[in-house]
């Protein structure tokens, strides 16, 4: 494809993509298929699709907006990690090292890749070995990729927009991976409670400097050879643009959020997003026009409006931990990424596999010992 050749990715080269998805799509869905085959769990089978999940009463498995709660142990702690990125067969061989935490809740926070079938297997190893398992879209779950680029057609790769967006919803329910559209649940686990609340604000370039409109972010990025993939794959519809897609989600989630500290005024919050709420949050070294599509300013006081102890993001792909204040309080903003190869590559020389990149959100770190910002390259 021409326009491959002229787009500069940083986070994600368009060629490497299609490679990848081109050359490894079969050996992600043999790899998909033994999980599924280990765990009994057959993602599309009708017994799989209608079983209560394990964590859930029959009544707490509703889709309205109000909450419920996840039981579990008073030992228990919270994960987090984000991009997984399962189209690169070197994470996918690093994520299945992922130990039994059965006491534990694991956070999946974006990316996780771009097939129904990276899905699957991330949900069938994380629900196999956590308690619960929580997970909100990234741009890379949204892309509607071309058959031409893959060797086994994806079942969903005509899906553009909300479309695909719902269809991976419906993925994630069949492995009782709770997400954005279903009730927000109290944990209470070691730390807790928590009022963990998985949201999806996509972006709509309001991170891009005050004198830079809007309407001409793109063009500013590419003035320096910056374009996103997500300009060729990821598709609004049925919204006539993301910047519109995303202000129709902000409003959706700052009601349900809004309701959920109403109804729980007394439990603090996690917030999950895969795009980060506040634009202080993003540093990015070797791109910064790339800021354009890394959140919203409508979010930046949402720690704050909505008690939320912890904020839990990725998409940067470098992982740092941030205390930010208001008022009498702090707030705990976490990175959580794994990402592409190169950038966990430091780690596994280090002897420390996926389990040491998996973030404690609860209890978490104390704020004691380290400044307000702190970057995290070993996990």
């Amino acid at each position: 494809m021409d326009w491959a050749k002229n787009v500069v990715d940083p986070l994600n080269e368009q060629a490497e993509l299609i490679t990848r998805l081109a050359l490894e799509s079969t050996s992600i869905n043999n790899t998909g298929a033994r999980q599924v085959a280990e765990t009994g769990d057959d993602p599309h089978s009708q017994t799989n699709e209608t079983r209560t999940p394990k964590n859930l009463s029959p009544e707490k498995t509703s889709r309205s907006n109000s909450t419920s709660t996840v039981p579990t142990s008073n030992i228990g702690k919270l994960f987090a990690i984000s991009d997984l990125h399962l189209s690169f067969g070197s994470n996918c061989k690093f994520w299945a090292d992922l130990e039994s935490h059965p006491d534990d809740g694991l956070i999946l926070a974006g990316d996780i890749g771009e097939t129904e079938d990276h899905l699957e297997l991330a949900f069938s190893s994380a629900t196999k070995h956590f308690n619960q398992v929580w997970w909100c879209p990234g741009n890379h779950e949204l892309y509607s990729v071309p058959k031409s680029l893959t060797i086994t057609a994806s079942r969903n790769s005509a899906l553009r927009g909300e479309a695909k967006y719902m269809d991976c919803v419906e993925i994630a329910r069949r492995y009782q991976v709770l997400t954005p559209e279903d009730d927000f649940v109290i944990w209470n686990g070691d730390g807790g409670p928590l009022l963990i609340t998985p949201i999806f604000t996509l972006y709509d370039y309001s991170f891009a400097p005050d004198e830079v409109p809007l309407g001409e972010a793109v063009s500013w990025a590419k003035e320096l050879g910056i374009e996103a993939t997500d300009e060729k794959l990821l598709h609004p519809d049925p919204y006539k643009s993301k910047a519109e897609w995303c202000s129709a989600l902000v409003s959706k989630f700052d009601q349900k959020l809004d309701q959920a500290v109403r109804d729980n005024p007394d439990v603090p919050l996690v917030i999950v997003n895969h795009w980060p709420l506040r634009r202080d949050t993003v540093r990015l070294f070797q791109y910064p026009r790339f800021i354009i599509w890394c959140g919203t300013r409508k979010t930046e006081d949402w720690h704050a409006r909505f008690n939320a102890k912890v904020v839990v993001t990725g998409h940067i792909h470098i992982r740092r931990t941030d205390w930010i204040a208001w008022g009498d309080s702090w707030t705990r903003f976490e990175e959580v990424s794994m990402g592409y190869p190169r950038q966990w590559k430091d780690a596994a020389e280090r002897g420390l596999d996926i389990n040491e990149l998996l973030r404690e959100i609860s209890p978490g770190p104390s704020r004691t010992g380290f400044g307000e910002t702190r970057f995290r390259r070993y996990g």
